[in-house]
Parts: structure tokens; sequence; C-alpha cells
């Protein structure tokens, strides 16, 4: 195992390639792109509008808690081998969090568009207590759960200034 003091690993595209864990943590590669977290969470986008729309309600969650339990291996198993139990590149988190942000938020370019930037605000300033999760909280299940109570202030925020402004 890598020292994540002394000699983190240092992710590319072979990288990426070399385990499926790696591929799944890092969106395919959109982790590697500049501003990882900001492009992972814009990956859920097109993700949403393939599945909701086929699945119901209790298969979509259904989807949610494998997409999570399958973000909860891979970023344990690429956290050993970067040495870094939460690297900036690894997205899937931000993907899955958004998913569950996107099924709550209303079918409108403008709801999305405001729930993405604050679910991007709490995923960054990580008001408490996401950030006590982030810090104590590591590996595979850390690196998810601080991103799922990000979505949980999203939807309450984005729930509340609908209820206002409509």
């Amino acid at each position: 195992m890598v020292d994540s003091a002394s000699n983190p690993r240092l992710p590319d595209w072979r990288f990426v390639r070399q385990h499926p864990a790696h591929f799944i943590t890092f969106g395919g590669g959109v982790g590697l792109l500049p501003a990882p977290g900001t492009c992972g969470t814009l990956l859920a986008v097109p993700l949403f509008d393939i599945f909701q729309p086929l699945l119901s309600v209790p298969a979509y969650f259904g989807l949610l808690l494998m997409l999570f339990m399958l973000g909860v291996w891979a970023s344990t198993v690429t956290g050993r081998a970067l040495g870094v139990s939460d690297h900036g590149g690894m997205v899937w988190d931000e993907v899955v969090a958004f998913l569950l942000v996107l099924f709550f938020v209303p079918l409108d370019f403008f709801w999305q568009v405001y729930a993405f930037a604050v679910f991007r605000f709490f995923d960054i300033v990580k008001p408490p207590p996401i950030r006590h999760y982030d810090r104590t909280m590591k590996h595979g299940f850390g690196v998810m759960w601080d991103d799922i109570l990000a979505a949980g202030y999203t939807v309450l925020v984005v729930a509340i200034c609908y209820r206002w402004w409509i």
C-alpha cells in the first residue's frame, strides 16, 4: 500500500483503465478533467435522463442503493491503490448523490441548475455534520456518505425555495 503522506500515486488514464473500481470511481475518466467534482456532478444529469423515465420509484431507489454500494466498494479499492482515501478525482460519490437530488427536483432546467449550484456549495463547504463525517469516516463508505448528506441538504434547500417561489 502506498503511504499517502509521503508518496501518493497520481492517477492518469492508464490508472483509470487498470481496474474496474478505478474506472467506476473516476466516472469513466471524468475525474481526470479539471474541476472533477463539478464534472462528476454533471455526469449524473445524462444518467438521470436515461434512468428516470424507465424506472418506477422503487426501482430507481433500488438502483441508487446498488450504485451507492458499488461506490463504497470502488472507492475503497481505488483509495487504497492511490494511498488517499478520498482523492479529488474520485467522483462516483458526486454522481450517485446528485442522482438522488435530481429525483426530488422538478423536471425543469432552472430548478436542476439551481440544485446543481446548491449541491456543489454543500459538497465544497461541507457544513456540519458533513465536515465531521468527511474527516472521521474514511474508506469507501465515508467517501460516499458525506455526499449523500450534501444531497440531503440540497433537497431541503430546493424544497424550501420551491415552496417559497411557487
